[in-house]
């Protein structure tokens, strides 16, 4: 192999599975002077490729997981890698089949075959294990294994066949060099045992050891290494006179966190059933101290042996066959994140890259996508779920990432509903009027670190008042994690007022001479407008697909306040700082900590604010889509100065209020003791983010749109393109000359009795069907899902959004929602941006 190269157009760290992909796809792409190195020797250099369970099941209820699944099995498959094998997911319990039938919905919504069978099925397939041990099961015919490390070899010499890679095994990386910039660090060094490689880019795609990699140069990689078990036992004889490495289905026996899948005579059992046994990258044994390779570490048998007995119970003719015995066991090493998602992407140093935190069966998706990417600004896949963008300080700590892996561990397998709120490492960004809500009964669920009411036990009379009207739901998983009460706050909003806490919007100023240029050039919308105008817009990427929707506010001539939604925010904030001028002269300054919002809307809002106010709210003298400071009373006799914003995502007359974390609280009790006597409320984000928004066909970023959607197919495009230029306009002006190859629909659900006669709530992710349960196909080749899902109070109706095919997006069609296994009739309302309630906006004014 090669010596170290004293300069290199881009350094790749590690040559496990995404190493290798990464290699490929960039030299394909047609970048020069690749050097990919590893610490450790080829084709295996120790990391969890070598050692990790290498099938794939392709279901996963994570559209963006999905896709890349499905992309690495094509590759795997363009390779000759891959051996299909068929897979099982089998249920002990009603409560697992409920959620194999949930898991079927995801089926057909992304497109892969899958069947709900039963025992007599699997044993026909799977003649050792006994059926009286289950009651049904997920045939998925498209699992298959696949041999990583040749996949890997195939790919890495493809690169070195371009004559444009430069392969050096066995060095370690000892530092990673940066210098300061206008704008921030960048990379320009990998200092390792063989010699020093000046570079501008880097990629650290080194799996377990990658925040080790990460800390070198002063940024995080949010991963733990955490313990998979898994033993082979063998010689079977049912399984040794088979030709190749499998020949019968996997199993994943779901209720027992397990799995056996055949390799040869032999049958391996996995298990996540076990505790959370989590290491630091830093305790990582090296290549000389480790006994078989560092990431397989010594097998602890107690964790493993009660799933041991489950597996034996499962197939006792097969574990327990004469001459059966355990042959390998290992603590295998993988990695976890707090969210279950990758780290991809660019971080704070410019020009230093990851690809961390990817299984077997995403990684030559991710090596394609992140290729992409570097190559140009952006991936056919939408990866905004594991931008490493994604992080907020608190979940860059260490301590954050091994409590919420700790407690997500045992989830691998688990069921998970939708709405699932973590446990671990909460309170950490506490809103100033966090203590009143709590008086008040908030149940708080966490975004972005910050503690928000999703509703208030205080206004559970209003169930009463309400009636039926409420919409409850009886069924246990459709009520979960929801309450009826969200729809009475609802109600109250639509007749009185709601005074709702927004203080996990991310705000940034950006301030400078080239403060217009900068924002223009980032927003589809026209930004050049008078000072104290306020903008809602997309944000697309260059091929004209959303990065975000948020808004802008012009403060002055020469600065404008941006305000983006918590969970995306350091995206946002990521992506306008990588477009402010090299010359430093303007600049992002994040307010988040500094400044708390608070809204306040309904037909009563003005009434409310214009007691606490001697300015003019009225109409005429604060019109919608306009911002400017006013002075509002409190019960400490002291004015506070807030930013008055009257726009709404509601579809109610409002203002959001921006107000000095210090003051926030002071504000919180003002608006609530002033809004009393007309019949406000506080209401949650049950009321903003899912029941006021979808009454008005509000878009979401990362449910309606993301980086696969256009404008155009989201209904929101304007009659005119803006003069000036911005990132993904070109793309935009042809999107709109063509016909769309999919249109956002607003669809209400017609009857949700179920064939047991309770009535069923959808909750998102399901597939939209013709009315007898035909399949639908939009121009991109995908089958319509559902976006969003929620109650529309006002109107008595349970709502969905979905992109239907041109030909189906026709107001009054008929059509089906498949929910867990059942076909629900459902009608098109509206096939553009026209709201269901109050389609003209009367009630905004």
């Amino acid at each position: 192999m090669a010596d170290v190269p004293t300069t290199a157009g881009i350094v790749v760290i590690g040559a496990g599975i995404v190493g290798n992909s990464l290699v490929h796809h960039l030299t394909r792409l047609g970048w020069k002077d690749v050097v990919q190195i590893d610490k450790g020797a080829l084709p295996n250099p120790g990391g969890s490729t070598g050692h990790a369970s290498n099938f794939i099941f392709t279901v996963d209820h994570s559209r963006e997981i999905t896709d890349l699944t499905l992309d690495s099995v094509a590759q795997y498959q363009e390779m000759g890698v891959f051996t299909r094998s068929g897979g099982f997911e089998i249920a002990r319990t009603e409560e697992r089949m409920e959620e194999l039938r949930r898991r079927m919905s995801s089926a057909r919504a992304w497109g892969i075959e899958a069947e709900l069978v039963s025992p007599a099925f699997v044993k026909e397939r799977v003649p050792f294990i006994e059926e009286d041990q289950f009651i049904g099961a997920f045939w998925t015919p498209g699992v298959g294994v696949v041999d990583s490390l040749r996949a890997g070899t195939i790919m890495r010499e493809r690169a070195l066949a371009t004559g444009e890679l430069t392969v050096v095994p066995t060095v370690e990386v000892v530092g990673l060099d940066t210098e300061d910039g206008p704008r921030g660090r960048r990379i320009t060094r990998v200092r390792t045992t063989g010699g020093d490689i000046e570079t501008p880019t880097v990629v650290i795609a080194a799996g377990v050891w990658s925040p080790k990699l990460g800390d070198m140069a002063g940024i995080s990689i949010p991963l733990t290494p955490a313990v998979h078990q898994m033993i082979s036992v063998g010689p079977c004889p049912q399984l040794a006179e088979k030709e190749g490495e499998i020949s019968f289905p996997i199993i994943r026996d779901m209720d027992t966190f397990c799995y056996e899948r055949q390799h040869g005579a032999d049958m391996e059992v996995g298990s996540y059933a076990h505790r959370a046994i989590l290491h630091e990258p830093e305790d990582i044994p090296s290549i000389e101290q480790a006994k078989l390779s560092p990431t397989e570490m010594p097998f602890t048998s107690d964790d493993f042996d009660p799933q041991l007995e489950q597996a034996y119970e499962l197939m006792p003719e097969l574990l327990g066959a004469e001459g059966a015995e355990m042959r390998y066991a290992i603590n295998g090493l993988l990695s976890l994140t707090c969210d279950g998602n990758p780290i991809l992407g660019e971080s704070e140093v410019a020009g230093l890259w990851t690809a961390a935190a990817v299984w077997i069966k995403e990684g030559p998706g991710v090596g394609r996508a992140v290729a992409e990417w570097m190559t140009h600004g952006h991936s056919e896949i939408d990866l905004h779920h594991s931008d490493i963008a994604r992080f907020h300080q608190h979940q860059k700590r260490r301590e954050h990432t091994r409590l919420r892996t700790t407690e997500s561990f045992i989830k691998t397998y688990g069921i998970v509903h939708p709405a699932e709120q973590y446990e671990s490492d909460r309170d950490q960004r506490l809103a100033p009027m966090h203590d009143s809500q709590a008086k008040l009964g908030a149940v708080f669920f966490e975004t972005a670190g910050w503690e928000r009411p999703f509703w208030y036990e205080s206004n559970a009379a209003l169930l009463e008042q309400y009636g039926d009207a409420v919409m409850p739901r009886e069924h246990e998983w459709d009520s979960r994690w929801w309450s009826p009460i969200i729809n009475a706050e609802h109600l109250r909003m639509r007749e009185a007022a709601a005074v709702i806490d927004l203080s996990a919007f991310c705000i940034f100023d950006i301030e400078g001479p080239e403060a217009l240029d900068v924002v223009q050039t980032t927003c589809v919308a026209q930004c050049d407008v008078a000072v104290g105008k306020v903008v809602y817009t997309p944000v697309l990427d260059a091929k004209g697909g959303f990065r975000s929707d948020l808004t802008v506010m012009r403060l002055g001539d020469d600065h404008f306040r941006v305000v983006t939604g918590g969970a995306h925010g350091m995206a946002d904030r990521a992506w306008f700082t990588g477009h402010l001028p090299e010359d430093g002269t303007t600049t992002l300054t994040d307010l988040t900590d500094d400044v708390s919002t608070i809204g306040v809307w309904g037909p009563r809002a003005r009434d409310i604010l214009s007691s606490l106010t001697s300015d003019d709210v009225s109409d005429e003298g604060f019109g919608f889509l306009s911002c400017r400071e006013i002075t509002v009373s409190s019960g400490s006799g002291k004015g506070i100065t807030v930013l008055a914003s009257r726009i709404s995502y509601v579809g109610e007359l409002g203002w959001e209020l921006y107000v000095p974390m210090s003051r926030a609280a002071e504000l919180w009790d003002a608006l609530l003791d002033a809004g009393a006597p007309h019949g406000a409320v506080p209401a949650g984000i049950g009321v903003y983010g899912t029941t006021g928004r979808l009454e008005k066909g509000y878009r979401a970023y990362g449910a309606e749109l993301d980086s696969e959607r256009t404008i155009v197919e989201a209904g929101m495009q304007r009659p005119k393109v803006k003069a000036a230029d911005f990132v993904g306009k070109e793309a935009y002006l042809a999107q709109r000359a063509a016909e769309p190859q999919s249109v956002l629909c607003t669809l209400t659900v017609d009857d949700h009795t179920s064939a047991s006669g309770t009535k069923r709530y959808m909750l998102g992710g399901e597939p939209i069907l013709t009315r007898d349960g035909g399949t639908l196909t939009d121009g991109h080749g995908h089958h319509p899902y559902v976006t969003s899902a929620g109650s529309a109070p006002s109107l008595g109706k349970h709502v969905l959004l979905a992109y239907l095919p041109p030909s189906e997006a026709v107001i009054g069609n008929e059509l089906a929602v498949s929910y867990m296994e059942e076909l629900y009739p459902v009608t098109v309302g509206s096939i553009d941006a026209t709201p269901l309630l109050d389609p003209a906006n009367e009630r905004i004014r």
